[in-house]
């Protein structure tokens, strides 16, 4: 009897060990997953402080402040011979009903680029959108830069956006910064598609949709994304 007893006791803490085990693995898993969508709001936040920290140089900052959206892909890599593509994972947040930003969403940039070019490269890549109409196609799930809305090299400095506008009315501003340079870059062709894999890892939410994320700002979120919107607040104040 006490053999049968202590058989069975050992079973039964060998089913529970086993159990803990599966948690902790998934709860690993888990963590791992949601760490590095951590990561790529942290670098975009981080992106974005660089390319703010020399105001003669930056995105103007009237037009940050009357961006309708921002999107921050850091590391995109260019690469080909002669004919080449364009890929990174970025995010994308919103101007709210209150002036404020929205929570991150989880974007990829894919295109091609033609003309003579050899090697690889790395650029970091920063849109600002101006209308609202655009931000209809990027919540379906895929946003095409030059057809879904016109797009344009963004002008550079202080004093420069009130000539671009007169000479270069686009709905979308692009920006680059490679090697410690920041300018203005052509995407016209490159296609922008909602990370729908990392919008559940990050928020925790499967099947989380663009909308719910762009529209619901109590949604529950990790720490690096108020630090995100606390950057852009800072430089997009009106």
């Amino acid at each position: 009897m006490f053999r049968r007893r202590a058989v069975y006791l050992k079973k039964t803490l060998s089913s529970l060990v086993a159990a803990a085990a599966v948690v902790a693995l998934f709860a690993s898993n888990r963590a791992q997953a949601g760490g590095r969508e951590d990561a790529r709001v942290l670098l975009a936040t981080a992106v974005l402080t660089e390319i703010m920290a020399i105001p003669e140089r930056s995105v103007p900052p009237q037009l940050l402040s009357n961006a309708h959206a921002v999107a921050i892909i850091p590391g995109v890599v260019k690469a080909g011979l002669i004919f080449g593509g364009r890929f990174g994972k970025g995010i994308m947040v919103v101007r709210t009903e209150d002036g404020g930003w929205s929570n991150p969403n989880f974007i990829t940039l894919m295109g091609g680029s033609a003309g003579w070019q050899v090697g690889v490269q790395s650029t970091d890549v920063l849109l600002v959108f101006k209308s609202i109409r655009s931000l209809e196609h990027i919540a379906s799930g895929k946003f095409t830069l030059g057809a879904d809305a016109s797009i344009a090299a963004g002008p550079v400095g202080r004093h420069a956006e009130a000539a671009a506008d007169v000479q270069v009315p686009a709905e979308v501003y692009s920006y680059s910064k490679s090697r410690g340079l920041f300018a203005g870059v052509a995407l016209e062709g490159a296609s922008l598609q909602i990370d729908y894999g990392a919008n559940a890892a990050y928020y925790n939410v499967p099947g989380l949709l663009p909308i719910q994320i762009f529209k619901n700002n109590s949604l529950q979120a990790p720490a690096s994304a108020n630090g995100l919107k606390r950057t852009l607040a800072t430089y997009s104040r009106k």
